[in-house]
């Protein structure tokens, strides 16, 4: 990449927060609506917990219907690109007796951990949590509050997982910037495709051998926080394990798909993460459209030892790549990893339950759901504008 696409891109950036600032601006001088904060979904264990969320003007965008037209997709995707922010809110976050002050960036997106005191005890894999908005304050107008969950992987987890979202989970198109743009600003959670089997896989890996481990799963995304709603009514409609969900600001620019961006935001992600469990080790699952397999051989040479597979679904249809995956996965050989290259869940699925990782008796599920999301069976109603993504 030439010297010159970076500068641009930097003041693309710099220009669309300066315009964003003096729309907000403009808007709170003719406008004092009702604030919101979103609470995410965290993750923490004994010792601390680890929380995301926003504090911005309440953007009036609800659950999406069976009804919702193009338009109306289109004018609440421009709802939450445009949201009004709170920028430097501060924040109160409460969880597990324990407390702590946060202040919000420049876009309202805040992120932060709280100590978990010794005496605490979690029954339960998802524990809430509270966030109030301490500042700024509206006269009159009681702060809001918002609650969220925590999860806590309890002690019959015998391993994690670490999955991306898009192409890998969803159907999303990212190596086509105007399929991908469409699906996103005309469709919602309702329009959305997963790949066919994606939950019953899922589940399998969640339930583990014994089905009743509770391996904790978590969905490591290019995508932006914006859409966060989005993509979590979605998993809950096509009953995909819940899990923390770590997006990423939105920016513009030239590299907003660049992999030096990609790299960076799932690598910081990913090692959060393993480094909050050392105990555990993990199956990381991706695709070949983006650099997945080559973040994930970091990952294997930064933990050694604590990768046991990682699945990558072919979705490219290039010879080049398939190949140069494979020679990937014969250098991973070497740190006792495997890396599988699949076109579908279920070649993923047989290899799980070989290593013991799932049940065999997960396995008709899965088939059984592929079948169905591919529309072989009667079992699941169409999603508009289905089929498998070749």
């Amino acid at each position: 990449m030439t010297d010159w696409i970076p500068r641009i891109d930097s003041l693309l950036g710099e220009l669309d927060k300066q315009l964003r600032g003096a729309a907000r601006v403009v808007r709170s001088v003719f406008n004092e609506g009702p604030l919101e904060l979103l609470a995410y979904r965290g993750f923490g264990n004994a010792r601390e917990a680890h929380f995301y969320g926003r504090a911005l003007a309440n953007r009036n965008v609800g659950p999406s219907s069976e009804g919702d037209s193009a338009f109306k997709n289109l004018f609440n995707t421009y709802r939450r690109v445009d949201s009004d922010a709170l920028p430097f809110a501060q924040l109160a976050v409460k969880f597990a007796g324990s407390g702590a002050l946060v202040k919000a960036d420049d876009e309202g997106f805040f992120t932060g951990h709280v100590a978990v005191p010794s005496q605490a005890t979690f029954d339960m894999e998802w524990n809430e949590y509270e966030v109030e908005l301490m500042s700024p304050t509206t006269a009159g107008i009681p702060s809001p509050k918002a609650t969220g969950e925590i999860l806590v992987p309890p002690a019959t987890a015998r391993f994690g997982v670490i999955s991306d979202l898009d192409d890998t989970v969803i159907q999303s198109r990212v190596s086509n910037f105007l399929q991908a743009a469409r699906t996103v600003m005309l469709g919602n959670a309702r329009t959305r495709l997963p790949f066919p089997g994606v939950a019953a896989f899922y589940k399998a890996l969640h339930d583990g051998a014994t089905g009743d481990e509770k391996n904790p799963i978590f969905y490591v995304s290019s995508s932006p926080w914006n859409i966060y709603d989005v993509i979590t009514e979605f998993m809950d409609l096509q009953k995909i394990p819940r899990g923390p969900v770590l997006l990423r600001d939105w920016d513009i620019g030239f590299g907003t798909l660049a992999a030096t961006r990609h790299f960076d935001h799932k690598g910081v992600a990913i090692k959060k993460i393993m480094q909050l469990y050392p105990a555990l080790p993990f199956i990381l699952i991706g695709d070949s459209s983006q650099h997945d397999p080559e973040i994930y051989q970091r990952v294997v040479s930064e933990f050694p030892d604590r990768v046991r597979a990682i699945y990558i679904r072919d979705v490219t249809s290039s010879p080049e790549r398939s190949a140069a995956i494979q020679q990937l996965a014969q250098e991973l050989e070497a740190s006792r990893t495997t890396l599988v290259l699949s076109e579908d869940t279920l070649g993923a699925a047989k290899h799980a339950a070989e290593n013991g990782w799932i049940s065999a008796e997960a396995l008709p599920s899965v088939r059984e759901e592929k079948r169905a999301d591919e529309g072989s069976t009667n079992e699941k109603v169409p999603t508009p504008g289905g089929g498998e993504q070749h």
